[in-house]
This record gives C-alpha cells, structure tokens and sequence, in this order.
C-alpha cells in the first residue's frame, strides 16, 4: 500500500475531510495515477447526499489529469510519465460498446457507482486498515493517488494548456460541448437555446458556436454568466427570473420554434419551456439532474407527435472519450474552446470552501489541485 490524502465523505450532506488514506498497487489491467487537478462537479455531491447510492465513508471525484505514476500487469500503451485524464469506466464489449457509445454500455452503472472492483468486490482505498470506497466512475480522484482501469486513461497534448486544468474534459464539458456536437449533431445554420450557463451549459455554448449554429440562446438567471456567454458566442441571452413567459420570450427570437434545445438545469418547467419552444422536427436534449428522483415532464403526445419533436436523455456527450477529449483540446489550442476561462483553482484541503463558493455562484467551474 502507498500512502495518499483524499478528501473523504462520511455522511450525507456533511463536509469533506481530507485525511491520509492507503492506496493499492495497480492490479492486472490497471494503472495508478497521481492526481494533479481534479473537477469538482455537482453529480459528485449528488452521490455525497446519497440522493444516489454510494457507500460511505468513500472517496468521491471523477475528473482527474495526473500522471501515470505505476502499471499493472498486461498494460500496452501507457508508461510512466504518460500525461492524461481520466475518464469513465465502459466494459468494451456489450452492444452499445460496439457501437461506440461507451457511455450507454450496459455495465455502465456498476461500473461506474458500485465503488469497487466488479471482480471481486475488493476497492482500491483504506484508512486505517478499514475499507474506503473508491471507483468512482470508475476513480475516486479526490485524491493525490487514483487507481483505475487503463482502458479509463486518455493520453493528452499538455503544449497548449495546464495539466491541471484538463480534468473536467473527462465529464462535465466533454458532457456539454459533445451534446451539442455529437448528440443533437446541431448542424451550421441551426438555432438553439441552452438552458443553465454552468460549466455543462458554457461548454454546450461553445460545442454550438463550434458547430456553426447562427442562433445561440443561453437562459440563465446569474448575469456574469450571460455576459461570459456573449463573450463566448452566444448571439442572445435571457433573465428567466424576469421573463414572464419563456417560451414566448424564445419564440420572439425564433417565431417558427427551435431546431435545438439542450437541458442543464433540471428543473421541469424550463425543460417543459423548452419542449413547447421547439419547432418542427426540432430535439431537446437533457443533461441536468434533477432535484428529486420522482422528477417527469407532461407531454402531450399528439403535439409530440404531429410535428415531429424529439426528446434526448444524453450521457457524457455521446462521446468516445479517446477521440472526442484530444478534439476538444485541439479546439481550445485553436481558440475555439476556451474552457480555461471558466475554470478556478483550489486546493484540494479547501474543497468545502470550494463548495460553497460554486455554490453562491463566485465561481463557474472549481478544479482542486491536491
């Protein structure tokens, strides 16, 4: 065992600590990764309050960069030293793999939220001798030591942007930008409206302007936020907390309806808004968690129906994280993805104080360095 410090959840909604933990040696099929930088996303305090199961006491995070730091048996192509993120687990070999659609693989949710190894029920984390949980998504990179599947790592070009900051390609604007890009596949010419200027919603802004969409809307009530949008491409903005009607207010900007509209919020009425917004033929997609699990839209089927609307359920972007993370990197060395600019920095030993500042909105992206 090596030793490490992690940020530790112990109960639900209570504070991270972050404490020395022991790390395993990476097994057959695995590497060990020394964490420097890591998102802090909200999925991961979704499954700190429990509104998800996950086992506690365990150790959260699941947007990690680090370094290969040691290799498992049967390890091709990855060495020590090897710069990368770290992404979700998939099996590689159901259906929905073949199909290059990892994030749809039927082993997904073991896989990724049991928080142990499938194999033998072992995890790859303990403090004091007694078991933490860990792999999450497949890491637990709330950490300065991750151990995951090598299959998880995405090798990566650091010549044009930090290491530290490349983490949150893993998930949450991997999730937004390939949304836009590979779910709805919003093509030039298209409108679209994206509901929430978070991270997931600042790279969905981005992921359109990349795709030539000529009419951009982003709702979201934090003003830094629109006007960051505006910086970023966005050719309109609406307050929803002065709108009396949204989907009025969209359809002055769009009379015939919305090829696109794409959900980071959550929240039933916006998404219902946005349904009714579309136009012909016209898809939203939906990222957001919502609040409560019991959570679900009204739709009227006929009016579904005649014109043709589509409703999307959208994991991780649709994407293969080996090709999709190197294009996006690509685009932000071309200026076209900028994520940078939403990103701010702790340490990892002020997660908590993290929290709150994303929380009250100070800040749009967190990435802890251990």
């Amino acid at each position: 065992m090596t030793q490490a410090r992690a940020a530790i959840a112990h109960q639900p909604g209570g504070d991270f600590t972050v404490e020395p933990i022991e790390v395993d040696a990476p097994r057959a099929g695995e590497v060990r990764v020394a964490i420097k930088g890591v998102g802090l996303c909200h999925t991961d305090l979704v499954f700190r309050d429990q509104l998800a199961p996950f086992a506690l006491p365990g150790v959260l995070g699941h947007e990690g960069a680090g370094i290969v730091e040691a290799i498992g048996e049967g390890v091709e192509g990855l060495v020590v030293g090897d710069e990368v993120v770290v992404g979700f687990s998939s099996c590689g070999a159901c259906p929905r793999c073949d199909e290059h659609l990892p994030s749809y693989c039927q082993n997904f949710v073991p896989l990724n939220y049991a928080g142990m190894r499938l194999e033998d029920g072992s995890t790859a984390y303990a403090k004091d001798g007694e078991r933490l949980t860990s792999h999450f998504f497949g890491q637990s990179s709330f950490s300065t030591l991750t151990v995951t599947r090598a299959s998880n790592v995405v090798k990566v070009d650091t010549s044009k942007v930090a290491l530290e900051l490349l983490g949150p390609l893993g998930c949450g604007f991997q999730t937004g930008a390939g949304g836009v890009m590979r779910s709805l596949k919003a093509h030039a010419g298209s409108s679209i409206a994206v509901f929430g200027g978070g991270p997931v919603g600042l790279a969905a802004v981005m992921g359109a302007v990349i795709q030539g969409c000529s009419t951009i809307i982003l709702v979201e009530p934090i003003a830094a936020r629109r006007d960051i949008a505006l910086e970023l491409g966005a050719t309109h903005v609406i307050d929803p907390a002065a709108t009396a009607d949204l989907t009025a207010a969209l359809r002055e900007i769009v009379p015939l309806g919305l090829d696109f509209a794409f959900d980071t919020s959550g929240v039933v009425p916006v998404i219902e808004a946005g349904l009714a917004a579309l136009g012909a033929h016209g898809a939203i997609g939906l990222v957001g968690v919502p609040a409560k699990a019991e959570a679900a839209i009204s739709v009227n089927i006929a009016a579904l129906m005649t014109p043709g609307l589509r409703i999307i359920g959208i994991i991780e972007g649709d994407s293969v994280p080996q090709d999709f993370i190197p294009e996006l990197i690509a685009h932000h060395a071309a200026g076209r993805f900028p994520f940078d600019r939403l990103i701010k920095t702790f340490p990892l030993e002020r997660i908590n104080e993290a929290i709150a500042a994303q929380a009250r909105g100070e800040c749009i992206k967190v990435v802890l360095i251990p």
